[in-house]
């Protein structure tokens, strides 16, 4: 049974909650023709302050995820998985709230839209009431809220985020946020009345407020333990995120709102806060643990290129789609491509544990596009050398290459660096074994003796026509190079060799209804696809969906096991807990231990190898038939 006033009275209405919002815009917009807007700037003044007040965490929870700049001064090591990022989503609840309450503020004290804009007193006075009021009223009702029925009623919610975040601090009851909408308005109508309100002293106090909050929950330490030292009495007037932190995990301590100096009074400070404090300022220029485990990813393109963590949490944490809203802040996109191709190096992007490894993604600060100019080839390769020479000295044992990175006419598949430096001690693997061995396994689940092979003597395309003809079916080989075909030819068993066969036409395969696309096909060269066909596919990008009367296969993936913790965004356009199926061979090459580099040409004989040992650790196949619209 929930607590009365638990759940928010908007709750069922999603994103639609915004609309609640209205009112305010429209009676800015209604005084437009009206004479007295009294009332309207009181409205303006609202939202402008909402607008703000969002910034503002949308900003930390930004600068919180940039791990490039973070990840040595995390508090709690793991990460943010999908359940934290969904019970959280509504994280802005309280400033529907707020506003609601600012406009009741108004009502009952209508003369308060006459305050000054400026009143330098009154930045004084709310200070006083802010320490007088605010933070012994927080400490008190936080300390009860810790009670057996409150607590599990209402405060538990809060304390449920495992990995404290800027969003985490807006995550609690409708009656919570009543109480800090209170413990806010305090010191602002105490100003009003004493004749010291203005209209800046109110922006201000607010802001800061919630640049305080989210500097709490962001679990990176960002203050010097230095600060401390020079000024001792410093750490009883301003918490740090690790101070709070210590809420989080070990609960009972540390209850106040933002000055420790009421928790050392009421007894409640944790006698490790600042000790953990000076030692997470120390090691912050350290590394804290070193990954297993490294992807080595790219760009796709400046629409993707969004779609991550540090721009907005929750959009990464969904398959990618291009939405409405991101296409406003397409031009910060194509700037931080300019800024990435001229300055950056690879970073550090997102990371995950399994199986109590840490595994991480890297970034090739590289777009699509600039794979395919001939001038930036060299580049592209100093940016992958520079990433597998830092996991080399971290101690990284497997880094795998994405896509773009492994292109053949770029570096051979990764040969070029480990003929470059022979004693690596990072393996070096395309995973490429691993993506056959997914698009076999999605071919041969089904009772198919011939399909039609486009990118037929590319490296994929070699691997599976070897391995099908060996299983007895019959491999349309579409190329146009007779050479090339010859040598796989030859490469094959002589027993198996009469499957193989080359063919030069996209009408050769009318018959065909299982096409295994390993070169972009456009919508015309699909027509010759028999009715019912279905298109397997290793090529990047993806072709486009065109006919209605087949289905179409997704790039070749695996699902990570269900106990993989702190995952909380999508690789790409996969589902959630799915990932390339390069990135799981690399996977796998980490947890079997396996001492070699997979680089260069397929190993045929490894592919049912490599699919037993990723089904072993856990890894599963992701269905992939869907029908166009």
């Amino acid at each position: 049974m929930e607590g009365p006033l638990s759940t928010w009275p908007w709750e069922k209405l999603g994103c639609f909650k915004y609309l609640l919002y209205g009112p305010f815009v429209a009676k800015v917009m209604y005084s437009r023709f009206q004479e007295d807007s009294i009332m309207a700037t009181w409205c303006l003044h609202v939202l402008i302050l909402c607008s703000l007040r969002g910034l503002i965490y949308q900003l930390w929870s930004s600068f919180s995820n940039m791990l490039f700049l973070t990840r040595n001064r995390r508090i709690i090591k793991q990460g943010v998985g999908f359940k934290q990022i969904d019970e959280e989503w509504d994280w802005d609840n309280f400033i529907l709230l707020q506003a609601t309450m600012a406009s009741l503020a108004y009502y009952t004290f209508p003369n308060i839209i006459n305050i000054p804009i400026w009143n330098l007193n009154g930045f004084i006075m709310i200070i006083i009431l802010h320490i007088v009021f605010s933070e012994p009223l927080y400490y008190y009702l936080h300390k009860l809220f810790h009670g057996s029925y409150l607590f599990r009623n209402y405060h538990s919610l809060h304390h449920s985020s495992a990995v404290p975040q800027p969003f985490t601090a807006g995550h609690a009851t409708f009656l919570e946020q009543i109480i800090l909408g209170g413990v806010i308005g305090i010191p602002i109508l105490g100003c009003y009345v004493m004749g010291y309100g203005s209209i800046a002293m109110i922006y201000s106090y607010v802001l800061v407020f919630d640049f305080l909050r989210c500097l709490g929950h962001c679990n990176f330490e960002i203050i010097p333990h230095q600060l401390f030292l020079a000024f001792p009495f410093m750490k009883y007037l301003i918490y740090t995120p690790t101070y709070h932190s210590l809420h989080h995990t070990e609960m009972g301590t540390n209850y106040c709102l933002f000055m420790p100096l009421f928790d050392v009074i009421g007894n409640t400070l944790n006698p490790k806060s600042w000790e953990m404090h000076t030692k997470a300022s120390i090691q912050s220029g350290t590394n804290s643990q070193v990954p297993n485990f490294v992807f080595l990813a790219h760009v796709v393109d400046i629409t993707s290129a969004l779609h991550v963590p540090y721009v907005f949490r929750s959009f990464s944490s969904i398959p990618f789609t291009t939405k409405l809203y991101i296409i406003p802040i397409l031009p910060l996109s194509f700037l931080a491509m300019i800024i990435m191709w001229l300055y950056s190096k690879p970073f550090l992007n997102t990371f995950y544990y399994l199986n109590n490894y840490l595994h991480q993604t890297w970034v090739i600060p590289r777009f699509g596009f600039q794979y395919f100019l001939p001038f930036a080839t060299n580049g592209i390769n100093n940016q992958i050398e520079l990433a597998i020479l830092r996991a080399n000295k971290l101690g990284v044992k497997v880094i795998s290459l994405a896509a773009l990175n492994k292109n053949e006419g770029l570096n051979g598949g990764g040969t070029l660096f480990v003929n470059k430096y022979p004693n690596l001690k990072v393996r070096v693997v395309h995973g490429n074994t691993l993506t056959a061995a997914v698009i076999l396994n999605q071919v041969t689940k089904h009772d198919v003796n011939e399909v039609f092979l486009t990118g037929a003597t590319s490296k994929l395309g070699r691997a599976i026509a070897l391995y099908l003809c060996t299983k007895q079916v019959r491999v349309l080989m579409l190329t146009s190079s007779i050479e090339r075909f010859q040598k796989i030819l030859k490469e094959a068993p002589y027993e198996d060799q009469k499957y193989l066969v080359h063919v030069t036409k996209y009408q050769a395969a009318k018959h065909c209804k299982t096409w295994i696309v390993g070169k972009w096909i456009t919508p015309r060269e699909q027509k010759f696809a028999p009715v019912g066909a279905h298109f397997h596919q290793f090529v990047v990008p993806p072709v486009l969906p065109y006919r209605s009367d087949c289905t179409y296969g997704d790039l070749a993936a695996m699902r990570l096991p269900p106990h993989v913790k702190g995952l909380g965004s999508c690789e790409y356009t996969m589902e959630r807990g799915v990932v390339h199926a390069c990135h799981a061979g690399g996977v796998v090459h980490s947890l079997e231990g396996w001492t070699h580099h997979e680089v260069g040409a397929i190993d045929v004989q490894r592919i049912d190898l490599v699919w037993e040992a990723a089904l072993k650790h856990g890894l599963m196949p992701v269905s992939s038939f869907k029908k166009t619209d």
